[in-house]
């Protein structure tokens, strides 16, 4: 059985499909659909649509605010290589990293396969070092494989 952070995801995927990448959500009605408090909503969002996960947020607060999402895709216009590394930057989480493979395997930009080999690589277990160098590291590693698989 599903939790309602999934369903809400879901249901906000959904949404984002049939409105061409683009959702405006009041909090609190959205909190008063699924039954549920409206911090469920702010933790699907800032956990389930992030940057690294093809996805801009925005908010206004007060009286007549909202919260917007945006499906965005990978900018083909520029270069693949570039816009990827770009997103990497220097210092990447084990969380970003995991939201970012998930990405481009969804985009199909990897393969099933070399995502499982990104995610073996950039792992907290692998990586036994401190956590501000870890995710430099991580961030370095994940580049240099999407380098390898992009001129493949």
């Amino acid at each position: 059985m599903r939790n309602i952070s999934d369903i809400i995801e879901q249901h906000l995927k959904q949404i984002l499909t049939n409105s061409q990448g683009v959702v405006e959500i009041k909090r609190s009605e959205l909190a008063d659909e699924f039954q549920c408090v409206p911090s469920q909503i702010n933790y699907v969002i800032s956990t389930r649509f992030t940057v690294e996960k093809g996805y801009i947020v925005e908010s206004k607060r007060g009286g007549g605010g909202y919260i917007r999402i945006t499906k965005v895709g990978l900018d083909r216009n520029k270069s693949l290589h570039r816009t990827i590394l770009d997103i990497i930057g220097s210092s990447l989480t084990s969380r970003e990293a995991e939201g970012f493979i998930h990405r481009l395997l969804e985009e199909q930009v990897i393969s099933t396969r070399e995502a499982l080999m990104m995610r073996a690589v950039v792992c907290s277990d692998i990586l036994a070092l401190p956590p501000g160098v870890r995710d430099q590291v991580r961030a370095s590693h994940l580049s240099a494989m999407l380098v390898a698989i992009l001129k493949g």
